[in-house]
């Protein structure tokens, strides 16, 4: 069986990785003394971005009405 390599399911996952491995650094980063402020706001806007886009792919895979 192959697998579809660019599945919007195959998408979320990578894209839940992704958003798992930023919350896991930006966590680290924020132990940090002294903490750097730009990074810090650059990370936190691409979690949120990754957010969105999660958001977008599960409405694509799940919408509430019928198409």
């Amino acid at each position: 069986m192959t697998a579809n390599l660019h599945s919007p399911e195959r998408r979320l996952i990578e894209l839940r990785m992704e958003h798992g491995d930023l919350d896991a650094l930006i966590d680290r980063a924020a132990e940090v003394v002294p903490v750097d402020e730009l990074m810090m706001r650059r990370l936190k806007k691409k979690r949120l971005a990754l957010r969105d886009e999660i958001a977008r792919v599960e409405r694509e895979l799940h919408p509430n009405e019928p198409a």
